[in-house]
């Protein structure tokens, strides 16, 4: 089993790849599988959320790169960004993890929150795509590529 504990900045060219949704990129200990089928022990520092690209070093010398795994979410597009920071502000309000990009919001698939973007006036897309959400506003720490995406999530009380 390979052993990955460092999280690396930098381009440095990967030797292997593991591809995983958000949900388990957002744990700093994690049993899985690279690419290659390979078992992999992920121990990183507590409350680090990997992101795609994101380059790991395991204990053997070799570079991992971390692929964002497509997903089921739904989309909301809109040229208006009133109507953009309406929806994103009631998606938040339910603590909703959303991914904004140029006119548009992503969040993981869910009927209710669905309709409640529908009663604002937007029409939902669904889609597989990978999802790379906002982190928290009050994330501590540094990421290594310096995207400034918190790589902190806490619980409702504040917790890692």
């Amino acid at each position: 089993m390979i052993v990955i504990e460092k999280l690396i900045s930098g381009k440095t060219a990967p030797s292997e790849r593991i591809v995983l949704p958000y949900e388990l990129r957002c744990k700093s200990r994690l049993r899985t599988r690279l690419e290659s089928g390979e078992e992999a022990g992920i121990f990183l520092e507590r409350g680090t959320i990997l992101r795609g690209g994101n380059r790991l070093q395991a204990n053997d010398g070799r570079i991992v790169e971390v692929v964002a795994a497509p997903e089921e979410v739904m989309e909301i597009r809109s040229g208006d960004p009133l109507l953009l920071a309406r929806a994103a502000y009631h998606l938040g309000n339910r603590h909703v993890a959303v991914e904004i990009g140029e006119g548009l919001l992503r969040f993981s698939r869910d009927h209710v929150l669905a309709e409640m973007v529908r009663g604002l006036g937007f029409s939902v897309d669904e889609a597989s795509s990978p999802f790379e959400p906002e982190g928290g506003a009050y994330g501590h720490g540094h990421s290594p590529d310096g995207e400034g995406r918190g790589p902190r999530i806490h619980d409702m009380k504040g917790r890692p």
